[in-house]
């Protein structure tokens, strides 16, 4: 069983793009989590009309943030690996079964891939995620400097669950956490070097957009470090 867990806020406009794309891949057991962060718009209301009970729509008391709304679709998830999903991508017709069949053929417990950078309509400007963002393979400490994952482009088994959530206060995104821990927990992370989905970059989206100061990151990287430390010494 497969689940797809996706945080949306203010994605009416592309949500059903997104959905289309996703459930045509997935089978009738296959699950679907939405958690909307008490979106302004009428998102929830549209997913409700369009898929009725094939989605799972779950709302936000308050606006808790990204990470928060995606730490709850995941503890929502009863799959056996469960993918992250943005609202205003595209998957490619073959995301799941690529990323099951790398599942399989190397045991790991987490699979990253690649994306075509699109714009909002879904046009190709750039070939590789990847590159564009200078997202290399490397360690505990790289990936705390910079972070090299995308939550859009992973999925990972449900084992690991436990040991990523609750996701710790001080973390700059969830992603990354769950990269991290699964280095520190010698977890083994498989690479798809092709793209399986378009990433769109619209100048809306809720995440990756806007530069950060760099008091904003030095104060980022101390609570990921934070995190890291505090795992590590209970467990």
């Amino acid at each position: 069983m497969i689940s797809v867990c996706i945080a949306t806020y203010n994605g009416a406009g592309f949500i059903v793009r997104q959905l289309n794309s996703v459930l045509s891949q997935l089978s009738e057991q296959d699950q679907v989590v939405v958690v909307d962060d008490c979106s302004k718009d009428d998102t929830v209301q549209v997913i409700k009309d369009t898929y009725g009970n094939r989605v799972e729509v779950y709302v936000n008391e308050r606006n808790a943030g990204v990470i928060k709304s995606f730490e709850k679709a995941i503890s929502k998830a009863r799959g056996d690996i469960i993918f992250l999903c943005d609202q205003d991508d595209m998957w490619l017709a073959n995301k799941v079964e690529t990323v099951v069949n790398e599942f399989r053929a190397t045991n790991a417990s987490v699979v990253v891939h690649d994306a075509y950078v699109t714009d909002g309509d879904g046009e190709i400007i750039h070939e590789s995620w990847n590159v564009h963002n200078n997202n290399r393979e490397k360690g505990l400490i790289g990936n705390i400097v910079k972070n090299s994952f995308t939550g859009c482009c992973m999925a990972f088994r449900k084992e690991i669950v436990r040991d990523i959530i609750p996701f710790p206060k001080s973390i700059e995104m969830h992603d990354q956490w769950i990269a991290l821990v699964c280095m520190m927990s010698k977890r083994k992370i498989a690479y798809i070097r092709k793209p399986l989905m378009k990433y769109v970059r619209h100048g809306g989206n809720v995440t990756g957009m806007r530069k950060r100061s760099f008091n904003e990151q030095l104060k980022g990287r101390l609570g990921t470090i934070k995190a890291v430390m505090q795992y590590k010494a209970t467990h």
